[in-house]
């Protein structure tokens, strides 16, 4: 089932949540248009998770400092919160000395409940969130994307896969869209699919850094470091 409702505007945002609402393809969840009726807590949650992505957009533009660019939206992450890199349970967590890092007003899980107790929680979310903030960004400073928005999923809709070849091609217009959003705003590729794309499509980065799922949390943070270390040089 599908939310192919409109946006509430035309501004730039709006605009590009449109576009990444309209994409569809085999084997493919899009957060911000499907409705998966084994998961979510009903057919609104789409909405809910354009609305958290609009907001949360809106509270970076001329602000962020920094684009992290990974590769795939994951099932335990922007499936269910619609945000690149960011968990359900990051969000809605209370108390939560992170909860202003994120953006302002309600926030909410779109799983459910009998599904994963307490919301998704992934792994890569938790260990980008934690070394931004801890080398002293505000949480309104960088903004978290993937190569390919939407979630890529295997034989099971909780499930992840890396995109093929004609996906990644499939969703470079949204990429370079994204861009368009933070002109002149530095990218850092986050893993060797990102970095790949990236130059592909002619995008320069000022680093690539190791991704931090299976075992790359350390190298992440090392990378990171040293980036925001160039920065301040």
């Amino acid at each position: 089932m599908r939310d192919n409702s409109p946006m509430p505007s035309d501004s730039p945002i709006d605009r590009f949540i449109s576009e990444l609402q309209a994409f569809s393809r085999p084997r493919v969840f899009n957060p911000w248009a499907d409705f998966d009726r084994a998961n979510d807590f009903g057919p609104e949650a789409p909405a809910v998770r354009r609305d958290q992505l609009r907001r949360y957009f809106s509270e970076r533009l001329g602000r962020a400092r920094l684009l992290l660019v990974a590769e795939a939206a994951g099932y335990q992450g922007a499936k269910f919160s619609g945000i690149a890199m960011t968990s359900e349970r990051q969000l809605v967590a209370s108390p939560s000395l992170l909860d202003s890092a994120y953006f302002d007003g309600p926030k909410r899980r779109t799983s459910r409940e009998s599904v994963r107790a307490g919301g998704f929680t992934e792994p890569t979310a938790t260990i980008v969130w934690g070394k931004m903030l801890e080398a002293g960004l505000e949480g309104r400073e960088w903004v978290n994307w993937n190569t390919f928005a939407w979630h890529p999923h295997g034989a099971t809709p909780l499930s992840n896969r890396t995109p093929t070849p004609d996906e990644f091609t499939a969703g470079q217009p949204a990429l370079k869209s994204f861009l368009t959003l933070f002109p002149k705003v530095p990218v850092v590729a986050v893993g060797e699919k990102a970095r790949a794309t990236l130059e592909e499509l002619g995008i320069a980065v000022v680093a690539a850094v190791r991704h931090p799922a299976n075992g790359g949390a350390t190298k992440f943070r090392e990378g990171i470091e040293n980036v925001l270390e160039k920065g301040r040089g």
